[in-house]
């Protein structure tokens, strides 16, 4: 059954004789194994773009498929041990796009480089997260931000979800425009749709992971029965040789430190360029981390009463220690994932939930083929669905006061307009701390919010530059 009840207290995260404090959470073994297994569906695709996307730079393909797949389970389990929360982890979308495409590809770096930097951007986020300020910036966000962040982040599964089915496609004129409809991949999830759809409101123990089975099975059907192609593998040509060596990435990035830090151009233009590269890693990944726990845990009732998320530094340190681990192995920025929320929304409470997906990770390196019978038409309705969820917070928003309207407004549109949870909350924050100022009402925001502004707009200005 999907949750939609409050949870109880987070507190004490580990009672004695109740490590993952079910009682205290309301939550149970099998709820939790569910929910582990709905997130890892639900975000297993990583595993499949991923490799591809840093392989254009030069990389071993598989050794950055083993790669992603051990940073993924090593972030996810400390997560789950150090702070007992239900959030998984993995490379980010998007960070491994600048790391193949920007780093690599417009700026020039080798991929050793590129690692070194995001290792160190993983250092920085340690230190960061060890002096109390990544929690000083999650506590200093206002609430109402809070609120729109949770649901710009389900707009934002949302319209991934529709885009992932097929139902929306992208136009030349209008930029979104409706996909091809009659296309297999699209029907396949119309039916997956319809399925998880009746799965939620029946209440059904489990809705989520079911209808990703059942969609699967009636993606097979069509795929197999009647010819019509919706992404599976083909049958005969399933192979489970695959080299597994991490060899050719792990602990490469020492090797990335002369180029990084090569001044042959002049200081200055080295300078320029390294500020500029540690500063979008550190800001992407630090609030989009913050934007999906913040979104996440607002989901399952984990903030308190002022909107803050207990516990939430070693929430962070798991996150900062997963990038630095993951720079090591031979992978991009391991960030905390939104698909997290689907695992929530069924019911996933504990670090158990995170343990089971820690667990599919490592089992997905020997099992790789056998993933590709869940196509991406059965996990696109969930994140549909879960958008649809987290939306809700949007609600408790006060519309009728246009200094909140309006930096509010902004986080829920930016998000899925610039495919990104940190423009969203940049867009948020920066209108909020303007507006405070322009009503003369300056004291009254936090100075972490102004640091945060700050940061954002010379974020913006270096991406100007380099244009």
């Amino acid at each position: 059954m999907v949750s939609t009840t409050k949870a109880p207290p987070r507190t004490p995260i580990h009672p004695k004789g109740d490590f993952f404090n079910f009682k205290g959470t309301g939550s149970n073994p099998k709820t939790e194994i569910v929910a582990g297994l709905t997130t890892f569906f639900t975000m297993a695709y990583i595993i499949f773009v991923n490799p591809p996307m840093l392989a254009s730079t030069g990389m071993d393909q598989n050794a950055v498929l083993v790669a992603t797949c051990l940073a993924a389970a090593i972030g996810t389990l400390l997560m789950a041990l150090l702070s007992n929360y239900p959030f998984a982890l993995a490379s980010g979308m998007g960070l491994n796009a600048f790391f193949a495409y920007t780093i690599c590809g417009q700026m020039g770096y080798s991929w050793q480089s590129a690692l070194a930097a995001v290792f160190i951007s993983g250092i920085i986020f340690i230190i960061i997260t060890l002096t109390g300020l990544r929690t000083a910036i999650v506590n200093a966000i206002p609430l109402p931000l809070k609120k729109a962040i949770s649901g710009g982040i389900g707009l934002f599964i949302a319209f991934i979800g529709l885009q992932n089915a097929g139902i929306v496609g992208n136009d030349d004129s209008t930029l979104v425009t409706m996909g091809n409809l009659g296309s297999p991949t699209t029907i396949l999830a119309v039916i997956g749709l319809v399925i998880t759809i009746a799965f939620v409101v029946w209440k059904v123990k489990g809705g989520l992971l079911l209808s990703i089975l059942a969609t699967s099975v009636v993606g097979a059907i069509m795929q197999y029965g009647f010819g019509m192609q919706v992404g599976m593998p083909n049958v005969s040509e399933i192979s489970f040789n695959l080299n597994l060596s991490l060899a050719p990435t792990f602990g490469q990035f020492i090797n990335g430190f002369s180029t990084l830090f090569d001044a042959s151009n002049g200081v200055g233009v080295l300078i320029f360029s390294i500020v500029s590269v540690l500063l979008s890693l550190t800001m992407v990944d630090m609030f989009d981390t913050i934007g999906t726990l913040v979104g996440a845990a607002s989901k399952g009732n984990f903030l308190d009463k002022d909107g803050n998320l207990p516990n939430a530094n070693k929430a962070l340190l798991a996150d900062a220690i997963a990038t630095s681990a993951g720079a090591i192995l031979g992978t991009s920025t391991v960030t905390t994932y939104v698909e997290s929320s689907s695992g929530i929304s069924e019911g996933g409470r504990t670090g158990l939930t995170g343990i089971t997906t820690a667990a599919c990770f490592v089992l997905a390196i020997f099992a790789m083929p056998l993933l590709g019978f869940v196509p991406t038409g059965a996990t696109a309705p969930i994140l549909i669905i879960v958008g649809v969820m987290m939306a809700s917070s949007i609600k408790d928003i006060e519309w009728g006061d246009i200094e909140i309207a309006i930096p509010a407004f902004f986080t829920l549109l930016m998000m899925p307009m610039a495919y990104s949870i940190a423009d969203g909350i940049a867009y948020g924050c920066i209108s909020y701390t303007v507006i405070k100022i322009v009503r003369g009402q300056a004291k009254k925001v936090h100075p972490v919010m102004y640091i945060i502004s700050i940061l954002f707009l010379l974020r913006y200005v270096i991406r100007l530059i380099q244009i």
